[in-house]
């Protein structure tokens, strides 16, 4: 994943109802949304951006495109996103929910063939603060600084990016992936790209109680993730005989542990901390956390290195 303020980024389903509303936000942050796709649409323009019927003549036009953000309906990803792929674009971020499992299960397939890096579905998608935006995050809660973001759920990025930026802590990349139950990357290859980034320093990790992704990630971290770690499991207090709305992927989680009690959220919490994992209780601890982190990490940074023996 390589994404700076000079990235050409394609937007397919530029025409769509949320296409038209993220679009001209996307241009006004500053990112170099270069081209727009949308099949019958060749040839008009949207807030300024031109916009084509296929990919390939979008690239045509506009020259070789770095990213794709797709905002087209869940039945028509599927061919959306291989359309990219075959153009040559390696980096796709799928906002649209409700895309059918089996349609990613190929797109996954292909993404692995192909090395493209596909983020979502039914996601807000990738901002780098004072760079670029890709997709629906709300710039205002956002700041540049050290902390990589990524996240399950997409308000939840929302609410802890604003309690670090009200904290002082600005963040390098903030990546919401989706929760769906097949996802075109995992929290381990997000853990992976943030630990190799120069700009972030302290990884902050927001995931849920339902699925296993988190333990998934948890012997990643501890094998592989150089920087400190810090995670929030959302849903860990949610009653598990009550229906609450918004809130029913969550709760759905719960009520399917309800008759083994919290047996697996306890072991989900245990693997992260025997990964040497700091465990938030609240989103408001986290910049409390993260501080501390990076004052360590600062300090052993700054440690003078024991010189070698004579020879």
């Amino acid at each position: 994943m390589h994404l700076t303020s000079s990235s050409k980024v394609l937007i397919q389903g530029i025409t769509e109802p949320l296409g038209q509303t993220y679009a001209p936000l996307m241009r006004s942050y500053g990112t170099r949304v270069v081209a727009g796709v949308s099949p019958g649409w060749g040839q008009t323009e949207v807030a300024g951006i031109p916009v084509f019927d296929l990919v390939e003549q979008a690239i045509a036009a506009a020259g070789e495109v770095d990213v794709a953000v797709v905002f087209v309906p869940p039945y028509e990803v599927l061919d959306a996103v291989l359309e990219a792929i075959a153009a040559g674009i390696r980096q796709i971020l799928i906002t649209t929910g409700g895309v059918p499992p089996m349609d990613m299960v190929q797109l996954v397939r292909v993404a692995e063939a192909t090395e493209t890096l596909i983020v979502g579905p039914n996601c807000p998608g990738i901002i780098v603060p004072g760079e670029l935006l890709l997709g629906m995050h709300p710039a205002e809660f956002y700041s540049p600084g050290p902390v990589g973001l990524i996240s399950r759920s997409s308000t939840l990025s929302y609410e802890v990016a604003n309690h670090l930026t009200r904290a002082g802590l600005g963040q390098s990349i903030v990546a919401s992936i989706g929760a769906d139950r097949v996802l075109g990357s995992s929290l381990q290859q997000w853990l992976q790209i943030l630990d190799e980034d120069e700009r972030t320093e302290v990884i902050v990790l927001l995931g849920e109680v339902s699925g296993n992704n988190e333990f998934a990630a948890a012997p990643h971290i501890a094998t592989a993730i150089d920087k400190p770690v810090i995670a929030y499991i959302a849903g860990r207090y949610a009653p598990i005989d009550r229906t609450m709305g918004h809130a029913n992927a969550i709760i759905a989680a719960r009520l399917a542990i309800a008759g083994r009690g919290q047996g697996d959220v306890t072991e989900k919490l245990a693997a992260l901390k025997e990964a040497k994992v700091k465990i938030a209780e609240t989103p408001s601890q986290i910049p409390t956390l993260v501080k501390r982190a990076l004052t360590q990490r600062r300090r052993a940074a700054a440690r003078p290195t024991p010189a070698d023996p004579a020879p």
